[in-house]
Formats: structure tokens, C-alpha cells, sequence
């Protein structure tokens, strides 16, 4: 979305934050982020608060800038880019506005635009990414407050100034970066930089219950080329199998049915402690098994060339590529996680007459 001729970047809505300054950053919109949850599990009401993938973009003239920016329930950390290239990382402390001083590299002016490689994005293209706080327990959310040219002009980035592809990402705490200490190291966003991709990253932490209302959201979220669904590990232990079967199904029909020829590609659990559980009657190692078996039978049943399935287990063939909680990948297993995807995905995407522009 664009507001004040800022890029506002996965963010369905600006919300006035308590207390009147500024505008907190909103991944899904209220109506849907209000209705979240089964019973008195609704962790996903204010997980789906998170700020975390959410970016603004834009492009000045100005060699310096200040931008204003706040955390509203617990700190965490901002990435600035120039295109792809990494600039500085700050953090964020709740209860302060902080303002961040911007100056544009002199070597970024010495070479030049039209000498310098610029991977997906122009490097003329500021991009303030919002990361994370690798040892919260909640979303980091953030509020932007204001942006200083100093005078200098500012607009929103062109077209040809971003990534020609375009991808949605759903999916669960995973999906969403947990387990990567900054969020630019998550598998979404490595593999969208090695397919030359933006996206729209939809991971919900420990809430991935492809709700109808959140289902129906992501049928109409965005102009994507491809949309991954990573899903049931956050169904296990709240869902039988056949009620994960019948909203998968949903989510899944519904993302054919109205975006016909793009490429919907499922993505099963990931390995976890559950698998190699030596526990009798288990109940979440069978919720293991059974899910993503539930979710070949969607895969075959519907038979449509549209549709994928990739194995989690072979995206990460061992455990570790894990953190000690045996679930989240490290830094180490979202590469591993990226690298595999990327393969696949691209070889989706050219299948689908989607090559690289």
C-alpha cells in the first residue's frame, strides 16, 4: 500500500497507534486478525499483530534522512537496505521513539546505479525492514511515526525498480523467520533473493489454522506469480485430521479457483522432535503422519496442474538443521530449507511458462 508517498510493503493497514502518534504496521487487516483463534487458543489475534516482513520503501534524493520509528510491546530490530545490500541493523526499545539517522554510502554514489549489480531491486530503493527480536516470545510490532528528506524529494519506487516475480507465502511460525536470528536469514527470504522474488510473507506464529476468514483473505491478498502453503504443524493437538482436512481443502480449492493458471505449491510439515518420538500412542507424532498424509490425499484428489506438493522432509532431510527446541529451523537449516525450495520452485515457476524476467 502507498501513504504519504512511502512503499508500505506486505502491510494490509495503517492503524493509529494507542495515544495518537503514528501509524502501527498491520500484516492482515483487523476484521480478519479479530476473528483468529479456536475457543481460548487465539494466540493468533496478536500474532497476527506482528510487524516482522513488513517494509517501507522509497527513493530520494537525499544523502541523508532521518526516520522515525517505534516498538510498541517489546523490542527488536530494523534492517536497512539499499536494494539488496545490506546497511545497518538498530534496534528498537519499547516505550521510546527512536529517530535513526540515514546517510546513503559514499561508495554507493562512487560507482553508481548504472555500474553495480543490483539483484532484485535498484539500489536507489531505501528499504527499512522490520526483523525481529530473536529471544521474544511475541510479535515485535512497529509504529512509524515520520520520514525527514531534509527537503529532497521522495517518491514511491517504480516497477522496474523491484522484483519482476512476485510470491505469498503462508504459513506458520517457520514460514514466518522463527528460529533465524534476523529475519533477512529466514528460508521466505532467502529463497525469495535466490528466485529474484518479492513477497508477501503471511507466517503466523503458533496459529497457522487456515481459519475460512483468513482463508478467504489470501484468496484476494496480492497480485502473486506463485503462493506457498505451509501447513499442520500448528493444527496437531487443537484439530482432528479430518477437520485439518476440510480447512486445508478450502484454502487450497480457493486459491485455484480464483487465481486459475499460478502455481499453488504445498509445503508438509518440516521434521521435528514429533518424528522420532519413542513414545507408544503419541499423540503428536501421529498427528504427524496423519496430516501430511491428509495432505497428499488433497494433493491427489484434486489432481490439478496447477497444484504442488513439496515434501518438507526433503527440504530438511535431518534434525540438525534445528534449534534446541527440535521444531524451528536454525540459521543454518533455513539455508538448507531455501536452497532446496529454490530449486523446486523455480523449476514450478518455468514449468508454469513463469521463467525468470
Amino acid at each position: 500500500m502507498l501513504w504519504e508517498k512511502i512503499m508500505f510493503h506486505n502491510v494490509a493497514e495503517l492503524e493509529p497507534a494507542p495515544g495518537g502518534s503514528g501509524q502501527t504496521l498491520q500484516r492482515f487487516p483487523r476484521k480478519v486478525r479479530e476473528v483468529l483463534g479456536r475457543g481460548a487458543h487465539q494466540r493468533g489475534r496478536f500474532m497476527a499483530q506482528a510487524s516482522t516482513g513488513c517494509e517501507l520503501r522509497f527513493v530520494t534524493s537525499a544523502e541523508h534522512i532521518r526516520i522515525t520509528l517505534s516498538a510498541t510491546v517489546e523490542a527488536g530490530d530494523i534492517l536497512v537496505y539499499h536494494g539488496d545490500y545490506f546497511h545497518a541493523v538498530h534496534r528498537l526499545t519499547p516505550g521510546l521513539i527512536h529517530t535513526l539517522q540515514l546517510d546513503k554510502p559514499d561508495r554507493l554514489r562512487v560507482i553508481g546505479q548504472e555500474t553495480l549489480p543490483s539483484g532484485r531491486f535498484s539500489t536507489d530503493v531505501w528499504r527499512i525492514v522490520i526483523s525481529r527480536n530473536y529471544t521474544a516470545g511475541l510479535g515485535f510490532q512497529v509504529v512509524f511515526h515520520d520520514l525527514d528528506t531534509m527537503g529532497h524529494p521522495v517518491r514511491p519506487p517504480s516497477p522496474d525498480e523491484l522484483p519482476s516475480r512476485s510470491w505469498l507465502a503462508y504459513g506458520s511460525s517457520i514460514t514466518h523467520g522463527s528460529g533465524a536470528v534476523l529475519h533477512h536469514s529466514s528460508y521466505v527470504q532467502q529463497t525469495a533473493r535466490r528466485l529474484g522474488a518479492d513477497v508477501w510473507n503471511k507466517g503466523i506464529g503458533g496459529a497457522c489454522f487456515c481459519e475460512p476468514e483468513m482463508a478467504d483473505y489470501l484468496m484476494t491478498c496480492g497480485d502473486w506469480d506463485v503462493v506457498t502453503l505451509e501447513l499442520g504443524v500448528n493444527m496437531r493437538g487443537l484439530f482432528t485430521a479430518d477437520e485439518f482436512e476440510a480447512r486445508a481443502a478450502y484454502l487450497i480449492e480457493g486459491m485455484l479457483r480464483q487465481h486459475p493458471g499460478k502455481p499453488v505449491i504445498l509445503i508438509s510439515m518440516f521434521p521435528n522432535m514429533d518424528d522420532i518420538k519413542q513414545v507408544e500412542g503419541s499423540e503428536m507424532s501421529a498427528a504427524n503422519r496423519h496430516f501430511n498424509e491428509r495432505l497428499r490425499q488433497i494433493y491427489r484428489r484434486l489432481d490439478h496442474a496447477c497444484l504442488h506438493l513439496v515434501d518438507g522432509h526433503q527440504l530438511l532431510p535431518d534434525l540438525s538443521g534445528l534449534t534446541t527446541d527440535l521444531i524451528h529451523p536454525s540459521d543454518d537449516g533455513h539455508t538448507r530449507i531455501a536452497e532446496r525450495l529454490a530449486q523446486a520452485m523455480e523449476a514450478i515457476l518455468n514449468g508454469h511458462g513463469l521463467p525468470r524476467r
